[in-house]
């Protein structure tokens, strides 16, 4: 029994060296992952992409810009007339918050009617943080700075009766996380289904012996990839309908944006997680590789899109890989759509990047496929 049992070991290992993709997931995927996880991931949120609006624009605001930056917290990328301009900046997802200081900034700081002994109360806010809400971990990083001291700015020991900065938290302000977490889930939830639906679409048809009968019929590669990921569109906004009418309906999630603009969203990031998948099985040769390599893009679309952890505290090198990945560009678009109203022109460069990947991934599945008909 133990010979027999020997031998199989031993054909199972020589067919597992010969199969070199693999063998070599089995060593990249733990690897890489370990790698690139370990480097990217970060929970601290820092030098998140802010703007500002200073109505004072005096030497003590100047100061306090200087110190706000210093914390390391935002980076101040914009600056804004109106408070209205930067509500609108927000929304569309160009910075994740502003700060405001009002035209009287310097009375506020200097003026104290309140005075015991040789200490001065700070008696209301300085200023005022506009936040993205819809974003759990970045408002409660803005947050932090509520307290923040004032005494080298105001030249005066400062004892603070009320924050130093006010907080508004748009589109979240209860800072629910499944709020959220459900608009992310769709990027989530597709990128799962449809990469798996379609990376083992061309390798099935080889395994089941339908190859042969694609080559003799005169479909065109091209026409043959778009018949493969017709039918899982339908199939992804059944998926997107679900997702969105049970988080409305169980947790009370608002969908404040257009349907139409969520429509379009979807089909552009199905479209582009079918193409993706379509490479994949262009390149495995059979559906165990496939699934193989379904997970090792899988992980990072999950992980580097932001939809667990800030985009923004990542390091730039893992901030480029995440932006190869449709994930990302659908977890801004999802959230910027569900939560804050914006508009598909709103977001442009994520939806016209998403056409392009969509594009160029179908050239390169045809080609793939063409080369295998020669």
């Amino acid at each position: 029994m133990w010979r027999r049992i020997f031998a199989i070991v031993v054909k199972e290992l020589r067919q597992l060296s010969r199969d070199r993709m693999t063998f070599g997931m089995i060593v990249m995927i733990p690897l890489v992952q370990l790698m690139l996880f370990g480097y990217a991931i970060n929970t601290d949120a820092r030098h998140l992409p802010a703007g500002l609006v200073n109505l004072s624009d005096s030497a003590y605001s100047r100061t306090l810009i200087q110190a706000v930056e210093a914390t390391q917290v935002v980076d101040f990328k914009q600056r804004y007339l109106s408070a209205a301009e930067a509500e609108a900046a927000i929304t569309r997802g160009d910075v994740k918050a502003v700060l405001y200081l009002p035209a009287d900034f310097d009375a506020r700081l200097v003026r104290h009617p309140s005075f015991a002994g040789q200490q001065y109360y700070l008696t209301q806010p300085v200023g005022q943080w506009l936040v993205d809400g819809s974003d759990t971990v970045v408002a409660s990083t803005i947050r932090s700075l509520r307290q923040m001291p004032l005494d080298e700015i105001a030249g005066m020991a400062l004892k603070t009766a009320t924050p130093s900065f006010e907080v508004v938290q748009y589109f979240n302000p209860e800072q629910r996380s499944v709020v959220n977490i459900v608009p992310g889930l769709l990027g989530v939830i597709l990128t799962m289904t449809m990469v798996m639906f379609t990376s083992a679409a061309i390798v099935r048809e080889r395994e089941q012996g339908n190859m042969e009968f694609l080559i003799t019929t005169p479909v065109r590669p091209l026409e043959l990839m778009l018949g493969k990921i017709v039918p899982y569109v339908l199939v992804g906004f059944v998926q997107v309908t679900i997702i969105l009418s049970a988080g409305h309906l169980l947790f009370d999630v608002p969908i404040r944006g257009g349907l139409d603009s969520i429509a379009l969203a979807a089909m552009l990031f199905i479209c582009a997680s079918l193409t993706l998948g379509l490479v994949i099985s262009t390149m495995a040769k059979t559906q165990l590789q496939s699934m193989q390599m379904t997970v090792f893009v899988l992980l990072p679309s999950i992980l580097l899109s932001g939809f667990m952890f800030p985009y923004e505290a990542m390091p730039v090198a893992a901030q480029w890989i995440a932006e190869a990945l449709p994930a990302t560009h659908f977890m801004r678009m999802s959230r910027a759509i569900v939560l804050r109203d914006a508009q598909v022109m709103d977001l442009q460069f994520d939806a016209l990047w998403m056409i392009g990947f969509t594009c160029i991934g179908l050239l390169i599945a045809s080609l793939r496929f063409s080369k295998r008909l020669d």
